[in-house]
């Protein structure tokens, strides 16, 4: 085993006993926690393994290494923080809460996104802390008609059974499974109809992640329909049928397409690493002398390639290749190809 596996596998084992803990604990000692959803339970220990097992050996690469260590680094300089906070919170609420990086790419497919992220959401935040025992309701001594929600064990509010706010708390679930399969059947309509789209997708990275949010919402909604309207009737099979499917994904989840989600909040160092870039000392072409990056950047591009194991010096005055500009390059490389075939037309 290598330095880098040892130190991820530490990490996931960590971050699943945390879990295991608090889940332990939020539930008063598995006082409130269902045995039923046990299942469940071990499903997400497992996600969480392989998920903090992955996201440690991805953090681990040279490339993300630096990126990761860089991107703290600048935000957290004194002369820009103020400056970072305040675009932090822009870019969580455009980018990530709102998607305005994907409107840019057409309005169906921004569409299908936020429909399927807050579906998600929704779904995530009522389900996990269910399964947990760190929510669960109970009826009020005095009145049989009221429930009171409890937080980790401790009693927060109360409500009337049949109020609109129950009716709206109890079908949660409903309404994250309609907007996760309204946005499933418009990525679907634009892989089926957008050519470009078709010709580069996989079944694995782009239909599998989709059927499954279809497969977990229908089989959750046909529960809903089988213990309101159908008096139980085929209720195992569906609770069975559903259980497989939300198992499987998360068992899934460290290892296909879903992984991004959690990817995708580490990303945003990346751009306040070129946010402070800009700002700072320029990296000037040492054959024209024209500024075309940022120094830190060039310095870490070299410094990442020889952890690769790349080297890419130069005998001349450049003394490495990462410190010419494209233009140049491209300028450089027409030069040696004419110079070869001067040679060749020699011979």
């Amino acid at each position: 085993m290598t330095k880098e596996t040892i130190k991820a596998g530490a990490w996931g084992i960590a971050v699943t006993v945390a879990l295991a803990v608090l889940i332990i604990v939020g539930s008063r000692n598995l006082a409130h926690f269902d045995a039923a959803l046990v299942a469940y339970t071990f499903a997400t220990l497992f996600a969480a393994f392989g998920i903090t097992y992955r996201y440690a050996m991805w953090l681990q690469r040279p490339p993300t290494a630096l990126y990761w260590k860089r991107g703290w680094q600048v935000f957290l300089r004194p002369q820009y923080l103020a400056r970072n906070i305040a675009t932090w919170f822009k870019r969580v609420t455009g980018d990530m809460a709102l998607n305005h990086f994907i409107a840019r790419r057409g309005a169906l497919r921004w569409s299908a996104h936020m429909l399927i992220m807050w579906g998600c959401i929704i779904a995530i935040a009522i389900t996990f802390p269910l399964v947990y025992g760190w929510i669960h309701f109970e009826t009020l001594p005095n009145d049989t008609e009221w429930y009171r929600a409890y937080l980790f064990g401790f009693p927060t509010f109360a409500f009337p059974i049949h109020s609109l706010m129950g009716f709206l708390i109890f079908h949660g679930l409903v309404w994250a499974s309609f907007l996760v399969i309204a946005g499933v059947m418009l990525a679907m309509r634009r892989r089926m109809r957008d050519h470009g789209a078709a010709a580069v997708q996989q079944f694995a990275e782009d239909f599998l992640p989709i059927i499954l949010l279809f497969a977990i919402s229908v089989t959750g909604l046909m529960l809903t329909a089988s213990y309101t309207w159908m008096r139980g009737y085929a209720y195992d099979f569906l609770a069975i049928l559903h259980a497989i499917t939300v198992i499987f994904t998360l068992l899934w989840l460290p290892f296909g397409k879903f992984f991004h989600i959690f990817q995708r909040p580490a990303q945003l160092g990346v751009s306040f690493y070129k946010d402070i870039g800009a700002l700072e000392d320029h990296a000037h072409c040492r054959r024209c002398g024209e500024a075309f990056a940022s120094r830190m950047h060039v310095e870490d591009l070299i410094e990442v390639e020889r952890k690769l194991g790349f080297r890419y010096e130069m005998a001349n005055e450049a003394g490495h290749y990462q410190w010419i500009c494209p233009r140049c390059r491209r300028a450089m490389l027409a030069l040696a190809q004419g110079r070869m075939w001067r040679g060749e037309s020699q011979i």
